[in-house]
């Protein structure tokens, strides 16, 4: 029969003077050690825990610390001792553990966030499950409520039992509504008014457009943000010894208001005095000196001093001195209120390059990340070549993300890994239709483009069109990389035949086939020089209303036109992306004409051009230029204008000359014909897209777009800067898995009768 000794809570156990006095009675040799009740926890662990084996005489102070013990390890609800004979048996309650945790209810923080959050405080699968827990968990989830405002947020948690000891937890959340800015008071600022202040954070009180923008809704993190940044504010404009004493929130009664007080001192201002340079100079000092941004009795200004460590940073950094260590330290003579600083300069070892790695790119072969690299492996690790094959890499149009990392190689001083993260994104446009018209039957088109073929950084497009009156099939291939040094090779091959039984029901028709062979060959970094040469042989068939300006080409020049063509082309791109690009600029000037031994004779100048300005990391100004000059072109090979991509808001190719038929048909329809001038701008404001989290799919733009196309040799249409057409409107870019999907809103500012307008117009694979 088995002897009880004790069954026991902890504060029984410790306070019982009388329990040991009757295990001292008992006390005996322990022969063997059993454990009863364990159904997760291993008996290994738990021996380990126990401070008593096999031939230990027993007694009271050694029990209680055994108990003590296997409580301390958090498994065991309950602990029990008995006797059995000589054998000592622990009967073990344990607490079950958390199989799985499901979150209900939650919209405003996602899941995963609120995941790490507890897993950081400790609250997660597999962990031992204690009463307490929920009591956690709520307090848990609702502090990340509260730092969003939402103080009205309720966690409701219940435990699910489980087989085999085991609990399960489901949270039930309801987040309630966040917590409005009602009012945001500064106290103690004499130099900067409220305004001014208030202007300079993101949390704002409820205005006409909070709904919109939501910035009146209180967060911690953000108003967190805000101090620092009136904190930089004051540094930056020379008041170094400013402070934000205290910041007060206060909540109103129904948790729904938020007041905020905050406490300024100022203090004086203070101007820059001396620069100094001390240290190591492994660049000449008086190259180093240039970098820095202070002047003495400008105002002291922290970001001045901030920038200017960025710069001696990044001009060491070139010559590989990746990790010099630039401490600014100021003297402040409180009597001028001037501040002296000493740049002390510690270059450290010039650090090499072991290894550059790619991470990222499941599509993407690392052989095209690896080409654009302009850091190389074995050489001295240059902050300005590392920053350049980052840029090289964006400009790919490859990957949303670009990130480089350069860590320290363990157990060396001189040596660092390059490790490339990217983040791929669709790089092509894949698009398909089956239609019907009545004048063209029974349409099909399929159009297929990709900027990196299979992976391999080549450029290859594929279009069809086909229907009852016309075939249409091109082909493009372009290796950007032919040679290893970057001159690249393109291929074109395009053949379109009209099929139309009756020819009174088009003005003209022509069929065309032909192709061309181009080169590039980089310049450097930013330019380069391209080079074409093609073959176009067109064939002309002239209906009943052909124009008067189509008739007098082919009375001309026959109905069959064969060309050989030449195209040199300047260009150069500062671009950051190859695609939604926000900073730099891309030109391009571009020379056709029709080598001798062509049918005809001609040529053709455009310039293309635009110009990313960043006002602020929010809002940036996009201005687009394109010109062109023709000299005898045929009528087909005319510039036009109109259209996504030209003039938003007209439509496709109606801005510019129109010509009419011959006199002696009767036909009230003139036919555009295009121009031999253009002219088109645009001016762009690109915003942030409301509701979006990821502006770099979404693109959002106020526009003005301008431009006209002209015909110096038809009468009426020369150039004439008062007939060019004005719009205004709204655009979305979204750049989706089948390419960028466009959409636009548009206004004419000064249309006239007989134009063409088209509000809404909307494209497929054209990016802004």
């Amino acid at each position: 029969m088995l002897k009880r000794l004790s069954t026991l809570a902890m504060g029984l156990l410790l306070g019982s003077a009388g329990w040991a006095a009757d295990m001292d009675a008992d006390s005996f040799t322990i022969r063997d050690i059993r454990l009863e009740g364990l159904m997760r926890v291993s008996p290994a662990s738990v021996y380990a825990q126990l401070p008593l084996a096999s031939g230990d005489k027993i007694s009271g102070d050694r029990v209680s610390d055994a108990v003590r013990s296997l409580f301390g390890t958090g498994n065991f609800e309950d602990v029990a001792v008995e006797r059995d004979g000589d054998v000592l048996v622990f009967r073990l309650t344990e607490r079950p553990a958390i199989t799985d945790v499901k979150l209900e209810g939650n919209k405003a923080i996602d899941t995963d966030t609120l995941m790490d959050a507890l897993k950081k405080a400790g609250l997660t699968e597999g962990e031992v499950f204690r009463r307490s827990t929920m009591d956690h968990i709520r307090s848990e989830l609702e502090r990340q409520y509260m730092g969003q405002g939402r103080y009205d947020a309720t966690i409701k948690v219940d435990a699910v039992p489980k087989p085999r000891n085991r609990v399960g937890l489901h949270i039930q959340i309801s987040e309630g509504t966040p917590a409005r800015i009602r009012a945001i008071n500064f106290v103690g600022n004499r130099i900067y008014s409220d305004k001014e202040l208030a202007g300079l954070f993101q949390s704002r009180s409820s205005h006409v457009t909070s709904f919109f923008k939501g910035d009146d809704k209180y967060s911690r993190e953000r108003l967190n943000g805000d101090i620092e940044t009136l904190r930089s504010w004051y540094l930056d404009h020379g008041y170094i010894n400013a402070a934000i004493t205290s910041t007060q929130v206060t909540l109103s009664p129904d948790k729904r208001d938020v007041y905020i007080d905050v406490n300024i001192n100022e203090g004086e201002k203070y101007t820059f005095g001396e620069a100094k340079l001390m240290g190591e100079f492994p660049v000449d000092e008086k190259e180093l000196r240039k970098l820095l941004l202070i002047k003495p009795g400008e105002f002291f200004s922290q970001q001045r001093v901030t920038t200017s460590v960025k710069l001696l940073s990044s001009r060491l950094g070139n010559d590989g001195y990746l990790f010099a260590d630039i401490n600014p330290v100021p003297d402040i003579d409180e009597k001028t209120r001037t501040v002296n600083l000493s740049f002390f300069i510690n270059p450290g070892k010039p650090t090499f390059v072991r290894r550059i790695s790619f991470q990222g790119n499941q599509k993407t072969d690392d052989v095209v990340l690896r080409r654009e690299m302009r850091q190389f492996e074995g050489s001295l690790a240059a902050s300005d070549k590392l920053d350049l094959s980052k840029l090289r890499l964006q400009r790919l149009g490859y990957f949303k993300e670009v990130a480089l990392e350069t860590p320290r190689v363990p157990n060396t001083a001189d040596q660092v890994d390059v490790n490339v993260h990217v983040e791929e994104q669709p790089s092509g446009t894949l698009s398909a239709s089956v239609g019907y018209s009545q004048g063209a039957g029974l349409i099909f088109t399929f159009s297929v483009s990709q900027n990196n073929f299979f992976g391999t950084g080549n450029k290859v497009a594929v279009n069809l069109n086909r229907s009852d009156t016309s075939d249409a099939y091109n082909l493009s291939f372009v290796d950007p990389y032919f040679t290893q040094d970057g001159i690249s090779r393109g291929y074109n091959l395009y053949y379109r035949k009209t099929k139309f039984d009756n020819l009174n029901v088009s003005k003209y028709v022509t069929d065309a086939k032909g192709g061309n062979i181009s080169f590039s060959y980089p310049i450097d970094e930013i330019r380069s020089i391209s080079l074409a040469l093609g073959l176009d042989q067109t064939d002309i068939t002239t209906g009943t209303y052909a124009s008067q300006l189509v008739q007098d080409f082919v009375k001309a020049n026959g109905n069959s036109i064969s060309s050989y063509t030449g195209t040199l082309a300047w260009n150069y791109s500062t671009l950051n992306r190859g695609v939604f690009a926000d900073k730099g600029a891309a030109q391009r000037l571009a020379l056709d004409v029709a080598i001798p031994g062509s049918d005809v004779n001609y040529f053709k100048l455009s310039y293309s051009g635009q110009l990313f300005i960043p006002i602020n990391n929010d809002f940036t100004v996009r201005l687009r230029t394109d010109l062109g000059y023709g000299y005898h072109l045929p009528f087909y090979k005319n510039f036009f204008a109109g259209g996504y991509g030209s003039v938003r808001g007209y439509r496709d190719n109606r801005l510019g000359p129109r010509s009419p038929s011959p006199a002696y048909v009767v036909d009230p329809d003139p036919e555009y014909v295009g121009g031999n001038i253009l002219v088109e701008n645009s001016a762009e404001l690109i915003v942030p897209t409301p509701f979006a989290k990821d502006n770099r799919q979404l693109r959002t733009v106020f526009f003005v777009d301008s431009g006209m196309a002209y015909h110096t040799e038809l009468p009426g249409y020369g150039f004439d800067p008062g007939t060019i057409r004005y719009t205004t409107g709204i655009s979305l870019a979204w750049l989706t898995a089948i390419g960028p999907l466009s959409f636009s809103l548009s206004r004419p500012l000064n249309k006239v009768d007989g134009d063409e307008t088209q509000a809404f117009q909307f494209t497929i694979g054209q990016s802004l």
